[in-house]
């Protein structure tokens, strides 16, 4: 089964995103994306499903994570011309409980740590666990 997540990320930050989305779709993503960076990334060879911004209409990111059909969301703010979406976007995947990771950064790493979990087979663990482990 793949694991659906949502790319949506300011055109600034589109150059640095080829490597973090094969790595990806190599741990068994499904992704989907907002519509500039679905072309971007069909460009780049890498499948994708676009999906619509709030105010694109209907069904949008909004109805993907109420209706669970997400389970990440990885969204570079734009700036002020996006404000609404990115706000709006950021409390719904906190309301449900979805990962959100607003920037590449922050995706990259979290990628290294599903690879590392997957390639060690091991569990992650909260740091409060870790410092239990030193007392």
């Amino acid at each position: 089964m793949l694991i659906p997540l949502v790319l949506t990320v300011a055109d600034e930050d589109k150059v640095y995103l080829v490597p973090i989305a094969q790595r990806i779709k190599k741990l068994g993503f499904n992704i989907y994306a907002t519509q500039g960076t679905s072309r971007f990334l069909s460009k780049k060879g890498i499948a994708n499903t676009m999906i619509k911004k709030l105010h694109e209409g209907r069904p949008n990111i909004a109805d993907a994570i109420k209706n669970k059909e997400l389970h990440l969301v990885i969204n570079t703010p734009v700036g002020r011309e996006s404000k609404y979406d990115d706000s709006y976007i950021r409390i719904m995947a906190i309301q449900h409980k979805i990962p959100y990771i607003t920037s590449l950064a922050a995706a990259k790493a979290s990628i290294e740590g599903i690879e590392s979990v997957i390639k060690t087979k091991s569990s992650p663990k909260s740091i409060q666990d870790y410092h239990r482990r030193f007392q």
